[in-house]
């Protein structure tokens, strides 16, 4: 039973980690090649339903990849592998610790703006100070980019993750794979 709860959960992880590559890949750049990371809402969102360390491992090191592979950045190969998992890990900490005092739908949203911002700032750290390849200082392209996407990635949960919790507890996904904190 445990093989298959474990493998139910990595067929989930698997498609979550898929549908924010397609969005990554088709999200048009913004700014200096840089675009919203759709990819690191379905990373958030995979978090918040599956709230296990391993887990959090496994998802930030594939988005961390895909994201690499994907990315139209200049040097973002490099910040993305850095980003991802610093990002999934302060973001699963934030996640653990918030979730015992509120709502978790709230606190899907309100971290989900504040894991793109760290997010973003990672990014931008190493695309801009260690790389050294993107024109832009980094408060230009915090502003014109990483504000803007925590916004849009906000809205985005917020309209997901209602829709998926609804679609877990409808298929009794949600009784087998889901903690009990999702509500």
């Amino acid at each position: 039973m445990n093989k298959r709860l474990d493998t139910r959960v990595l067929v989930l992880l698997s498609l979550l980690a898929g549908i924010g590559a397609v969005l990554h890949i088709f999200a048009p750049p913004v700014l200096f090649g840089m675009k919203p990371d759709m990819l690191l809402v379905m990373m958030f969102l995979g978090i918040i339903l599956f709230p296990k360390l391993p887990y959090v491992l496994l998802l930030s090191f594939v988005t961390g990849g895909i994201s690499a592979l994907t990315t139209s950045a200049p040097g973002g190969q490099i910040a993305n592998i850095i980003d991802k998992p610093l990002t999934a890990f302060i973001f699963f900490g934030l996640f653990v610790v918030l979730s015992k005092v509120i709502n978790t739908t709230i606190a899907a949203s309100v971290l989900t703006a504040v894991g793109t911002i760290i997010s973003g700032s990672i990014f931008l750290t190493v695309a801009v100070m260690i790389i050294g390849l993107m024109e832009g200082s980094f408060t230009a392209l915090f502003l014109a980019v990483v504000l803007p996407a925590a916004a849009f990635n906000t809205i985005v949960m917020t309209i997901i993750y209602p829709i998926v919790q609804k679609i877990f507890v409808r298929t009794n996904i949600g009784k087998s794979t889901v903690t009990s904190k999702a509500s």
